[in-house]
Parts: C-alpha cells; structure tokens; sequence
C-alpha cells in the first residue's frame, strides 16, 4: 500500500476528527440539538408525529432517522411515531405534476397536523424543496427543526431550532456530523420517553 494512499486515510480522519471538535465546542449547537430532542419527544408525548426530509444522502439519514424511531435504536421499547417522505410513488408523482420543488411539501400540506415535527435536512440549506417543506410546515403549525452545514441559510430563517454543523466545505464532513446528531436526537428522545432503557 502506498504511503500517500495512507496519508490520505489520515488526513480524512484528521479532518473529521478537527470537523466533530468544532461541534463538540460549540455550546449553543450542543444546546439546540437538546432543545431538539425536547421538541419531539413533546411531540411525541402529546400524540404527535416527526416526519423528516432530505436529498441524495441526506435523505438516506432522513429514513434512517425514521427507522431508528418506529423500530429499536438501544434497546426494546414501543415504536414512535415517525416516518420519513420517501415514498417514491408520492415523490414520481408529485415530481411530475408539480416538479421536484414540491415533492416534499406538497406531502407535509396533506399528512402533517399541528403538534406534529418536521425534520428538515439539506446540508447547503438552501435545497428549494426542504425549504419548501419548512414553509409548508410552519403554515400548517408544525415545528421545524433544521439540520443543515450553514449558518445564515433559508432552512434556518425557517426552523423553529437550526442545528448548523460547523464542518467546513464539504458535504460529506457536514453528513458526518448529521449522523452523529441524528443518533443524539434518537438517544435523548428515548431518555426522555423510555428512561427505563437506561
């Protein structure tokens, strides 16, 4: 194996490692991500449901958000109410009729009620269908909670809580951090409903 090929695996990691400090020191994005978990597991206690959105990988985590609440993430516990908007029919649909802008918010406008949570991933924050889905949202009296790679976005004048992961340029650091979070949320909604797990 050739050094440079090594040197890269440790630049990527160091990388990485410099991309989860600069979270891990950032007390009011620490704070958010808390606040976050609060928002849905109210949500939750009051009958209400999370949805959450995204775009290439960012839907990946999206459904993955999704799974871990209606399945198990520790340890057995009764599933939550979450779904991710990734239904392709919907998505082909909607796409076709009323383009791609829409395919997200047009679902939030017919499933989602008040009380409910909206996860709104875009790790640009300023994809024109989470965006779209975070206007629809906030006029149907959903909360948003925004979790993007920049500050100062339009996914973040739109969430009720943007959690900005500061990771540099890159998407993939940003997505990095995305999952790191995604499974904080998930771990403190549990503390906060099933405190028996831990």
């Amino acid at each position: 194996m050739s050094s440079l090929k090594v040197d890269c695996v440790r630049a990527s990691l160091t990388d990485a490692s410099k991309a989860l400090d600069a979270l891990l020191n950032n007390e009011e994005m620490l704070e958010r991500v808390a606040r976050a978990a609060q928002l849905i597991a109210d949500s939750q206690k009051a009958g209400g449901a999370v949805y959450s959105c995204g775009n290439g990988g960012s839907l990946c985590d999206a459904m993955h958000f999704a799974e871990e609440m209606t399945g198990r993430y520790r340890s057995d516990r009764k599933p939550y109410r979450a779904m991710a908007i990734s239904d392709v029919s919907h998505m082909a649909c909607v796409g076709n009729d009323y383009g791609y802008e829409h395919v997200f918010s047009r679902w939030v406008e017919g499933v989602a009620r008040p009380g409910d949570v909206l996860l709104a991933i875009t790790t640009s924050g300023t994809s024109r269908n989470i965006v779209a889905a975070a206007r629809a949202a906030r006029a149907k009296g959903v909360k948003v909670i925004g979790l993007t790679g920049r500050d100062g976005t339009p996914i973040v004048e739109q969430s009720d809580i943007a959690i900005v992961t500061p990771a540099g340029a890159w998407a993939d650091r940003v997505q990095e951090l995305h999952i790191k979070v995604i499974h904080i949320l998930i771990e403190l909604v549990e503390r906060e409903l099933d405190p028996q797990n831990y």
